[in-house]
């Protein structure tokens, strides 16, 4: 095999290992099969057109051509010329494949199912990278700028994805160009020549090199560096600690409302649908309130509508919410009941520059200056501070409405500005007609509205999946309306764009759902309660909520106003009045005073709810400690493993074999063998091996050829040891010279004494900071350890490279052949 056809091979390799990141973004591999039928394809046509010693820019026309070829096959469109030729039609079905795509990638939240779009856009860019590696590699022989490519591929995960991404299938993709770059370099070793050594031995070009050693080592570092670096520093990504919350999984919901998050515009519809889509459930918010019938927790709205549908706008003004929030715009009276009302919220999984808050607040606690009300949207936003483990109350005014009040409600003047700005829609002659007919013989707003929502239910084919049906119409509102399946985010952009249609201001807005994880007076809320739902604006009311999606799969709140069109109603056809409804505090339907707000409050001041517990110690705090903690046993290891040593070493902790006897000639004559001589020859060296130990910690030299003797009497000089030290360290000096080559050992009960006052001298004769440095950072202990880790390092890439190059040798099946016929 000649060195492009072995480097087309490689390219391959990488290209397939380059892309194992994309397993981030889907929920199985089917993505992978298909583009591992792509990659083996071109790689494939490239290995049997270089097999024809062409041209070097054939083989690459060849296998683009089979890329289209096998492209054709695996998403055909039913017109093709035997099935692998593309027509026009074939054309026209990539295009559509490809718009489905850029709707999935807006609608859908990573990891995603195996969508048809989304699988044709991945394996189109995995075959892609693939010729554009084996051109830069192979034809250009530029495998450096292959990387850029590859990196391609890592940038997707990490674009889309709302957390940290996994440093696994990075390395995987480090791995394959490293791969890639060191088969480029064996073959332009090859190509130049023949190794030898000096004696003019062949040396094979995989054989290692002192300096080749020395780089593969730095190139092995500086990958393993960067993969690690980056996951304990945040701003990076988020973090490796910060990728865990409360249930141990990423509970992020968004990175920014406004200004100071991830961008000045979010897609809220997005990050709805990929929380909604996502198959793992964690809790978020936590909220008590003393409103027994709670309505949604609201944090965003999208008031801007274009052909593609709803967005959010950057929030602009406000006033601080230390200042306090303007009172509610409508009036009690007749039909309309406004009950005062007090929440707590706690932030277990929610960062975004918003905090949730029920409608009409009117009072807010332990905020800061820098969150602001926005009364336009009714929002709690900031543009320094984010949710992330807020804990906050607010007070709020709840109202409710009867339908006769509502039907009071007269339409704006079209030079209002709320009627300009919320009325605005793109034409449509199929939403026109809807609306014509829905609201056909309807006089006054609210009874628009009213048959508007009820247009959506059941009756009339709409049912709830949180998978929707694409359309072919080019419009996103009309699909809808056609195919009538989809989840909240289509039901109330639907609802708000007919609403529009109709000459009635209308926005969507963004929170929580009530949902049914409920303690006492505490709602626990996930992310599978995230919700949209509609706001209509009407004139002496303000906005007023109304939910098109079918309540029984969200939890949803039903009120007078707006009945579920589901639910069989009364016959009376409405809920009761809002009127007829209790005020807590106030006197109930009996003359009885309602559930009073003292005892909540009394709850709420301190944190508490009935049957309910504090709230676990949060995930920063715990991983925080736990990192702290493994960060000082990392600093201190080295002097805890040295104070061991020492411990270990002392002469008098060293104890003999037992006595060894040997009966010879007859009972009477024993021979017992020297234990005492065995144990002071130990006790000796221990006590030598401690001292230069001590030597190293505190930085004086020592010359391993020298004698105990001159080892000693340089120590003294240097140290400038007093005369007790001085006596120590020569009879340390001694002991280890008997040991070593006398017959008769020194035997002394001293040397534990003589090392302690030779190391006090020492200790007493350095800078302190080279103390300081021999009890934490003790030089003996780190440069063992050093020499430890560079050995193992070696051993590891010598067994490497010998069983590389036994594959090497084995597939060599040319040089064989060719030293046979030698």
């Amino acid at each position: 095999m000649n060195q492009r056809r072995h480097l087309t091979l490689v390219t391959a390799g990488a290209t397939v290992l380059a892309a194992l990141p994309l397993a981030t973004v889907f929920t199985h591999w089917t993505w992978f099969v298909d583009a591992l039928i792509v990659v083996i394809t071109v790689s494939g046509v490239g290995l049997l057109m270089r097999t024809l010693r062409v041209a070097a820019w054939i083989p690459t026309v060849v296998m683009a051509a089979g890329f289209l070829f096998v492209l054709t096959w695996m998403f055909h469109s039913g017109g093709e010329l035997v099935g692998v030729i593309p027509t026009p039609k074939t054309f026209a079905h990539f295009h559509s494949l490809l718009a489905s795509a850029g709707q999935d990638m807006q609608d859908m939240g990573v990891p995603v199912a195996d969508r048809e779009g989304l699988l044709f856009l991945s394996t189109l860019g995995v075959g892609i990278v693939a010729l554009l590696v084996d051109l830069l590699a192979v034809v250009v022989r530029r495998p450096a700028l292959a990387g850029l490519p590859m990196l391609a591929i890592y940038s997707v995960p990490v674009a889309v994805s709302e957390e940290s991404v996994s440093f696994l299938p990075f390395a995987a993709g480090a791995g394959g160009f490293m791969w890639l770059l060191a088969t480029d370099n064996v073959d332009r070793i090859r190509r130049f020549g023949r190794r030898f050594t000096g004696d003019g031995r062949d040396v094979d070009a995989w054989a290692p090199s002192p300096l080749a050693a020395t780089g593969r080592r730095l190139a092995l570092v500086g990958v393993a560096v960067a993969i690690v670096v980056p996951l304990a520093v945040p701003g990076s990504t988020t973090g490796l600690l910060e990728r865990f919350g409360p249930t141990g999984e990423g509970g992020g919901f968004g990175d920014g409302i406004g200004p100071g998050g991830r961008s000045q515009s979010v897609d809220m519809f997005a990050v709805l649908s990929g929380e909604l889509n996502s198959n793992r459930t964690f809790d978020m918010v936590k909220v008590t309130t003393n409103d027994p019938n709670p309505y949604y927790l609201r944090f965003g709205v999208a008031d801007e509508v274009s052909p593609a549908g709803f967005r959010s706008r950057t929030p602009g003004g406000g006033q601080p919410t230390t200042a306090g929030l303007p009172a509610p715009t409508v009036e009690p009276g007749v039909g309309v009941a406004l009950h005062p009302y007090r929440a707590q919220v706690q932030i277990l999984a929610l960062k975004m520059n918003a905090l949730p808050i029920y409608l009409q607040p009117t009072k807010t606690d332990k905020l800061d200056a820098s969150w602001l009300y926005d009364r336009g949207n009714q929002i709690v936003y900031s543009r320094r501070s984010d949710s992330r483990d807020k804990r906050y109350g607010f007070e709020y005014v709840r109202p409710e409405f009867t339908p006769e009040a509502l039907r009071t409600a007269r339409p704006l003047e079209a030079s209002d500005p709320l009627q300009r700005q919320y009325t605005t829609v793109p034409r449509n002659a199929e939403v026109d007609r809807i609306v014509t007919e829905v609201t056909a013989g309807k006089s006054t707003p609210y009874d628009k509205v009213r048959a508007i929502h009820s247009y959506f239910a059941s009756d009339n084919g709409f049912t709830y999946s949180l998978r929707t049906k694409s359309g072919t119409s080019g419009s996103a509102i009309v699909d809808f309306l056609t195919n009538k399946q989809g989840f909240c985010e289509q039901y109330s952009a639907a609802m708000a764009w007919l609403v529009r249609a109709a000459g009635i201001p209308a926005r969507v807005a963004f929170g929580f759902s009530r949902g049914n994880a409920r303690t006492g007076d505490t709602w626990t809320l996930t992310n599978r309660n995230l919700h949209a739902w509609t706001e209509v604006y009407f004139e002496g009311f303000g906005w007023v909520p109304f939910d098109a999606t079918p309540a029984s799969y969200v939890g949803g709140v039903e009120s007078a106003w707006a009945p579920d069109p589901n639910r069989p109603q009364s016959s009376s056809g409405d809920t009761p009045a809002a009127s007829d409804l209790p005020i807590p505090g106030g006197p109930g339907p009996s003359g009885t005073t309602a559930p009073g707000d003292r005892r909540l409050d009394d709850r709420l001041d301190t944190g508490g709810s009935t049957g309910t517990t504090p709230a676990a110690t949060s995930s920063w705090s715990v991983w925080g400690i736990l990192g702290g903690l493994l960060v000082v046993v990392l600093l201190f290891a080295p002097a805890l493993w040295r104070l061991l040593l020492r411990r270990r070493r002392a002469p008098h902790r060293i104890g003999g074999p037992a006595a060894v006897s040997v009966l010879a000639g007859s009972p009477d004559l024993v021979v017992t063998g020297d234990r005492d001589m065995d144990l002071a020859r130990r006790r000796a060296n221990v006590a030598w091996d401690e001292l230069i130990d001590t030597m190293i910690d505190y930085r004086l030299p020592v010359d391993f050829a020298s004698t105990p003797r001159a080892t000693a009497e340089r120590l003294i000089t240097l140290a400038a040891l007093d005369e007790w030290a001085a006596t120590g360290a020569r009879l340390l000096g001694q002991a280890e010279e008997r040991a070593r080559y006398a017959r008769q050992p020194l035997r002394s009960d001293d040397l534990t004494g003589s090392l302690r006052t030779v190391r006090e001298a020492i200790a007493h004769r350095v800078s302190w900071h080279t103390r300081i440095r021999a009890v934490v950072l003790p030089p003996s202990v780190v440069s063992r350890w050093r020499v430890a880790v560079t050995e193992a390092s070696t051993r590891v890439t010598e067994a490497f490279q010998q069983r590389r190059d036994a594959l090497v040798r084995a597939l060599d099946v040319r040089g064989r052949l060719a030293g046979g016929r030698r």
